[in-house]
Order: structure tokens, then sequence, then C-alpha cells
């Protein structure tokens, strides 16, 4: 700390936005879409219903459908429609092969998506919807999930250390957010990057610490393998307050009490609070179960539950009052994923996650603004700056590219085509691959414009090509005052506009003068003009 504490702080804090800055811009990015990834996929399924219909229908309609098609299954998982998901979602785990032999995992589980109304199958184009957004932002896509996760927790944590180090750097960090000045070069950088994080700091360093609780089991596991050695799923049950049927299938067939039955004996106990999902152990079994969880409508992820004998519709198992530590880590993770939002704070999150998205690109800009100067005054563009100009306008301007080239594939990718998913996903990446490429071919000012004003074109295009493609478009959903369909849409178009404007700034820009070159063009213009030559008189000739 030759340079003192503060100084010391600088440094630490750039260079930990820096090393991890273009991965936290996806991860931000990704997360901050997942706010709505309901709304997301239910835009991106325009044939799925739009009706909603009580519970007690909606289990009518999903147990005659189990029944049917799933009838030997060794359980049964069902996820009630809502107002932001008004279809039924369905897995079942099938029953092992006689043989004896290994299946793969699309092979042991079943699901469906039926309309609750009528219980049939949806003719839906396949996708992950805002599922990709939400997965993506943690599990980085091709990568193992394992290896993913810690390299998102290196990130956060990175993160962390970069808000607090900021804090400490910036001794006049409130006065600053009151404060921008445009068209200073590196002073208004600097000014917008204190303005977008201070305007949602308490956001930021909520979602950052609270992203590496959600994955510190993960991270440190030994408590659990040395408590729980043989069974780490019963540990994972107790710290989220689930039920759970401990009893094996007994091989006698029986008849199940209708599950709307046992269902309403649940929000009785809950005070008529609602149903978020049911789970059936052993179906059509002589031990049956039924499990029924609560919608988790406060801070804590952790709903109350309670677990029936399907049978006689006794009472087996209710889930108690959480501990200190649990009901703790239930809130920090309620608070990460935000389930509990009202529509209004639902906005708030997305706007602070937005800001978010600001605040890294901004940093990492930032760095080669600073950087800049020093490399003009030696005559040459070093590696390392060539290398962030690259990154930052494939991170900054090629992700937008990204986001929306994949709502584009959901409209355009033929709807039966085999491996539908995979195709649409991998548009993502193809497109953002090209922006990156795009960048490392020609790191200059005008690739900047090029790629934000093609951001912004395809933005903008989203709801045209809805409307071209789908009877969803906003000619419709808004008259219907169907904002989860149509704010899609808009949001889309907004945020093109956006990137229309980033673009045009870009592209009209001129970097402010240096001193230097001010005060050379002050003298040249206090200098007074050289006084004409006389011109010497010619007599005629004579």
């Amino acid at each position: 700390m030759k340079q003192g504490f503060r100084q010391s702080m600088a440094w630490l804090h750039t260079w930990t936005g820096l090393l991890v800055g273009w991965l936290l811009l996806l991860i931000f990015m990704g997360g901050t879409a997942s706010y709505y990834r309901d709304e997301i996929t239910r835009w991106m399924r325009p044939e799925l219903p739009t009706t909603t219909v009580s519970t007690d229908t909606a289990l009518r309609s999903a147990e005659r459908y189990l029944q049917t098609h799933a009838a030997d299954a060794q359980s049964w998982t069902i996820t009630l429609p809502n107002a932001r998901q008004p279809v039924l979602t369905m897995y079942w785990l099938n029953p092992a092969p006689a043989s004896g032999q290994p299946v793969s995992r699309r092979e042991m589980y079943g699901n469906a998506t039926i309309d609750p109304a009528t219980g049939g199958d949806i003719a839906a184009r396949e996708t992950r919807g805002g599922d990709f957004f939400y997965r993506l932002h943690f599990d980085l896509h091709y990568l193992p999930a394992i290896w993913a996760r810690y390299i998102v927790g290196f990130c956060a944590m990175f993160m962390l250390v970069a808000i607090i180090s900021g804090v400490i750097t910036h001794k006049r960090i409130f006065k600053d957010f009151f404060t921008f000045r445009p068209g200073k070069g590196l002073r208004s950088w600097l000014d917008f990057h204190n303005v977008s994080a201070v305007l949602a700091l308490p956001y930021h360093a909520m979602i950052t610490y609270t992203g590496v609780v959600t994955l510190m089991f993960m991270y440190l596991p030994w408590g659990i393998k040395t408590v729980y050695p043989d069974d780490e799923m019963r540990f994972y049950d107790e710290a989220a307050n689930r039920v759970a049927d401990t009893r094996s299938a007994a091989g006698v067939p029986a008849h199940m009490l209708p599950l709307a039955e046992l269902v309403q004996r649940a929000q009785q106990q809950w005070k008529g609070a609602a149903t978020a999902s049911v789970t059936v152990y052993h179906p059509n079994d002589a031990n049956a179960s039924v499990g029924v969880s609560q919608r988790a409508d406060s801070l804590s992820i952790d709903a109350p539950s309670v677990l029936f004998d399907a049978i006689d519709g006794r009472l087996l198992q209710r889930s108690g009052e959480p501990g200190g530590a649990s009901e703790t880590r239930g809130v920090m993770y309620g608070l990460h994923i935000a389930r509990f939002a009202t529509p209004f704070l639902r906005v708030l999150f997305f706007g602070s996650g937005l800001l978010g998205c600001l605040m890294v690109a901004s940093g990492v800009v930032l760095w080669a603004v600073k950087e800049r100067p020093k490399h003009q005054k030696s005559g040459k563009i070093g590696f390392g700056l060539r290398l962030v100009d690259s990154l930052n306008i494939g991170a900054v301007a090629g992700l937008p590219i990204a986001f929306a080239t994949f709502f584009w594939a959901n409209r355009l990718v033929p709807v039966g085509i085999e491996g539908r998913i995979d195709a649409e996903e991998n548009t993502f990446f193809y497109a953002w691959a090209a922006a990156l490429l795009a960048a490392f071919m020609w790191p200059k000012r005008p690739m900047w414009a090029w790629q934000l004003y093609t951001g912004a074109l395809l933005f903008v295009g989203i709801p045209v090509v809805n409307a071209l493609t789908t009877q969803i478009h906003l000619g419709v959903t808004l008259p219907a005052g169907n904002w989860a369909l149509a704010g899609v849409d808009l949001v889309c178009l907004g945020l093109g506009l956006c990137l229309a404007v980033a673009g045009w700034r870009m592209q009209h820009w001129q970097p402010p003068l240096s001193a230097a070159e001010r005060r050379a063009r002050q003298l040249a213009a206090a200098k007074p003009a050289a006084p004409a030559s006389p011109v010497p008189a010619q007599g005629n000739a004579g």
C-alpha cells in the first residue's frame, strides 16, 4: 500500500472488474431477463391458451391425463397454472426397466404441457423460452454445470470485491451520483459509471452476495458430507423445510382420493393460500401419498408443504417452523430470484438489473478510455488495449445482437423440426460469435456503431416479425390488456430504440481535445495574422 489505502482500493476495483467484466455482463443480462422468464416463455409459445381456470378444474385435467399416460409411473409432479403461466406443466418418473439396464435422463422422465381447461395436449413449439436465459446466467450453456457454477461463483466474488472497493475508492460517491458531465471524454464515462452504480447500489450488493449464497453448498460441501454421509438429499429436504415420503411402494393396487380434495384440505390449513405444485408418490399404490406445496409469495423461497396419504386422506407430515439458518438461506435465495415480487417490484428489479448491465459495460469501456492516451503518446496501440477494445465491442454491442437473434429464431425456426430447442439456442451463440469475430477483425469506432445499429434493428424488428407470424401481436394484446405478452414486444421495441440512440451517438462522437491540443488551438487563434508584403510600384514602359 505504498500509494495509500484508497489508491490500492482503486487498483483492486479496476482489475477485479476488468478481468471478469465481459462474463459478468453476460451473467447480468441473462439474470435480468430471468425476472420475466415466465412471460418470455409464454411469448415464445404463442400456441398456448390465454384463459385461466380454477385450481380444481386444473387438477381434474391433470389427474385424467396422468392416469391415461403415466398410471404406472413412480411419481407425478404437477405445476399448477397461475397468472403468469396459464398452462399445466407435468413431469413423471417412469418405472425402472425390468432388465435393470441404465437409461438416459430423457428416457427416465416424461413430461407434458396441457390445456388446464380441456386436459388435452397443446401442439406448441418446443422451446426453453425464458428458462434459457435463467440457466445461461449460472450454467453458461455449453460448459459442464459443475464447472460453470464454479466460474460464475468466482466472478460473483470478484464482483463483490469490486463493489466494496468501488465504494471505498469514491469518497464523494453520493455527490457524484448527482453529477453527469456529457461531452467530457473520460470524465463523462466516469460520471456515467458512477451514476449507474450508485443509483442501484443496494441492489448490486444484494444480487451479488445472494448469488454466491445460492451456491454455497456446492462451494462448502464438507459439513453436509460429514452429517449426511449416505443421504445428501435428506439434508436438502430438511434445509428447505420440505416434506417427502420415505415409504416404498407396497406393490398393491389401490384407488386414490381425488387430488382436488386433498389440495382443498391443504388450503384450509393455510387459510386459503394458493397452491404451487402437487407431487404424488407411488400413484395408484396402497402406499401412495400426495405432497402439496404452497405458492411462495413471501421473501423466503421455502414455502410450507403438507403430505397426505392418498388412499384415506390422513395427514402424514407437515413442514415445521424452519430454523434461523434455514430461514436465512431461504430468504437469501428468495431475494435473488424474486418470485415474491409484485408487478411493480418486478419492474424495479428489472430496471436495477439493466443498470447493473450498464455499470459493468461502462466499467470495461472506461478502462480502455483511460488507457488510450498512454498508447497514443507512444504512437502504437498495444496488444492489451486492442484485446480489450475487441472484447468490449463483442460483449457490450455484440450481446444485444445475440439476445435479439434468439427471439427471431423462435419465430423463424420451423416448428416441427427435430432438435428444435438446440437449433434455437445455437442461433444465440452463432450470432454472438459473429459479433466477436467482427470486433476482433476491426476493433474500431465504426464497428461500435454498426453493431449497435444491428442490435437496434433486430430488437425493433421483433414486434414486426411477431405480428407477421403469430396472432399474439400488439394489435391483439394491447386492446385485450394482456400486458404479459404485450410487454415483451414493448420492451424489445424500447431496447431497440435505446441501442439506435447509442449507435447514433457513437457514429457522431468526436473525442474531446487534450489539454495540449486545446492550448495549441488557443495560441493559434490568439496569434495576429502576418501583414501582407507590399507590392513594388511599376512604372509605365517608355
